[in-house]
């Protein structure tokens, strides 16, 4: 389950996804249990009758703050998968700290909420998750990411989505990046009519409170009872609104809107519907179609949703009806002008040329920014198979230092390496292969890649193996150049360790791993230590056992001798699973010779102290 447009976005894929969801049952099912759960007054509805289970949230005023907090500042794990960035977010993942709030209410404070979501659960049914306004989209958004992750936790794939309508922004950038990397895209789908203005309301950086106290008094009494907000109020709010969604849609703005979109966007009138999963694109639209709006209609329109999904389902029946009937002179044969033709008469824009402009901007925009990515990893896959014969080079030093009768090693060869053809020859790769995969890295902070790029076993694997190979070697470079007695340094881990590494690391942890693989033991050295930091580990041990020979600080003396302690198990059990490359235990390696003065040093310690004691 799940709503997903091409990726490329053309033209014609827009009006046809959006054409595809207005016929479906969904949108109709949904509007019918978020009109229940408001005529009702509950907080929520659960309606597990049919082969879906629905929960439908209310909407509500009582948010506070509208400001962006950190998504796990009220309770940690919750939302864990989106927390885990890929390394290239310098960006906290942040949401409506108002809509926050309601959904730990309702989350961790409402027994019957948990109860039925158990009870939903063990159906074992796809779920959708539904709400309409303030409070009431934004719980259901929140409710569906709680649940993916949740299930992504247990390695369940239960269908789950999210259907909104009329819900305002809640969330900003890093938040959508991390839906996609997660590819969770397809399971949010906001409804939004052409003139409705909460949508485009969190677009400005301060709402004026009194004009929000009255919007959100008229929208809350209206269907109960008469609700007003003054004529001046309409038009200050109107042209405040207005001010700023023309600011958002500047690509690359500096207005300081700090909210994003995420999902897919299905914008809706009484010609037809418009499907958009681009943000930008999404923010070009909203300001696009909002042009076309009064101080009236902009207010009046947050409440008629329910005539927009009962008109889009007899429109996509009448839509499809009408191309399967044109005549082939009125369609031209190229099938992107045919579809940007049915896409502006979906929109219902047709005969104002200002405004049919802004909205092509928009979708080639969505076009451009859907396929740029795609195009990028191929290219970038074409690259990566070029320093093969890099790699291979590095792997056949590796071989001969590994043969080679002074038992040095690999990572101890290159730290001693000597002016010679064949070194340089390798230290040239490495830097070469440092630089393909600090430009992957840059790449991806740029958002020129696919979101979930990090998460294509392509890349993992090879990022791992590119760091298990070569890591070693900017070790012994790090050190053999004193770098960690320079000023300012330190050693490897803490001071010196790039940061394309660190961010492999945590690609290679969030992999899919079989079961199977974690099962097999090894029966020989690996043919690449599994640690990759198992050498700057024996720097340090190193030094340590130099400071321990000449501490006179007993304080010091104790700390020293449990980092020792901690250090020799730890690459115990590492030889002893196998887990490191036979360069490890070479007769000469850097380890080898720290295990045999820190035996003696162990030996000589135990016949002047017998009570074991530090002195």
């Amino acid at each position: 389950m799940g709503f997903q447009p091409s990726s490329s976005s053309q033209f014609e894929a827009s009006e046809m996804v959006a054409s595809a969801i207005a016929s479906a049952p969904i949108l109709a099912e949904c509007w019918s249990h978020c009109a229940r759960v408001k005529s009702a007054g509950w907080t929520f509805v659960v309606d597990q009758s049919g082969p879906t289970s629905y929960v439908a949230f209310s909407s509500s005023n009582a948010l506070g703050s509208h400001r962006l907090v950190r998504i796990d500042s009220v309770r940690s794990g919750v939302f864990e998968p989106l927390m885990e960035c890929c390394g290239n977010e310098d960006e906290p993942v942040m949401v409506h700290e108002g809509m926050l709030g309601l959904f730990f209410n309702l989350y961790y404070d409402d027994p019957l909420f948990r109860n039925q979501m158990t009870a939903i659960l063990s159906e074992n049914k796809p779920i959708i998750f539904t709400g309409h306004s303030l409070g009431g989209a934004g719980i259901a958004a929140l409710a569906a990411l709680w649940l993916l992750s949740h299930l992504q936790s247990i390695s369940s794939c239960l269908p789950v989505l999210c259907v909104t309508f009329g819900s305002p922004l809640m969330a900003n950038r890093a938040l959508s990046r991390a839906i996609l990397r997660e590819r969770w895209g397809g399971s949010f789908c906001h409804v939004v009519s052409k003139n409705d203005i909460l949508p485009r309301l969190f677009l400005a950086p301060v709402v004026p409170p009194h004009l929000l106290d009255s919007l959100l008094h008229f929208w809350h009494f209206s269907t109960r009872a008469p609700g007003w907000i003054r004529e001046e109020e309409k038009v200050e709010l109107f042209r405040f609104v207005t001010k700023h969604t023309e600011l958002a849609a500047i690509p690359e703005s500096k207005a300081g809107n700090v909210f994003w979109p995420f999902g897919n966007y299905v914008f809706c009138c009484d010609e037809g519907a418009i499907c958009v999963d681009n943000g930008r694109a999404v923010l070009m639209m909203l300001h696009a179609l909002f042009t076309t709006s009064s101080p009236l209609s902009c207010i009046e329109d947050h409440m008629n949703y329910g005539h927009y999904i009962r008109k889009m389902a007899s429109q996509a029946i009448y839509n499809r009806d009408t191309l399967a009937g044109a005549a082939t002179d009125e369609i031209s044969e190229c099938s992107y002008d045919a579809g940007l033709k049915f896409t502006m008469q979906s929109s219902g824009l047709t005969g104002q040329e200002s405004v049919v402009e802004s909205v092509k901007d928009c979708l080639i925009v969505a076009r451009r920014v859907g396929r740029t990515p795609n195009l990028n990893s191929a290219d970038l896959a074409i690259k990566l198979a070029g320093q093969t014969p890099r790699r291979a080079e590095i792997e056949w030093y590796k071989a001969l230092c590994d043969q080679s009768g002074d038992q040095l090693g690999y990572y101890d060869s290159f730290k001693r390496r000597s002016v010679s053809k064949r070194e340089t020859r390798v230290n040239i790769n490495r830097l070469m292969l440092a630089g393909f995969w600090d430009n992957v890295i840059r790449m991806l902070d740029e958002n020129q890649l696919p979101h979930d790029f990090e998460k294509r076993a392509k890349w993992v694997n090879a990022s791992q193996f590119y760091k298990l190979l070569v890591e070693p070697l900017d070790i012994a470079e790090y050190y053999r150049s004193g770098k960690h007695k320079s000023e300012g340094g330190g050693h490897y881990v803490k001071h010196g360790r790039p940061r394309r590494y660190l961010i492999f690391d945590k690609w290679w942890r969030r992999r899919t791993v079989n079961e199977k693989d974690t099962q097999n033991e090894r029966t020989k050295f690996a043919s690449l230590t599994q640690d990759t930091c198992f050498w700057a580990n024996v720097e340090e041990a190193r030094e340590w056992l130099d400071c321990i020979l000449t501490e006179n600080d007993s304080r010091k003396l104790d700390i020293l001798w449990q980092k020792l302690i901690g250090f020799e198990n730890y690459a115990a059990r590492l030889i002893e699973s196998k887990l490191v490359s036979k360069d490890v235990v070479a007769k000469n390696s850097s380890y080898i010779i720290w295990a045999a003065d820190w035996i003696k040093f162990k030996s000589q310690f135990t016949q002047t102290h017998p009570q074991g004691q530090l002195p």
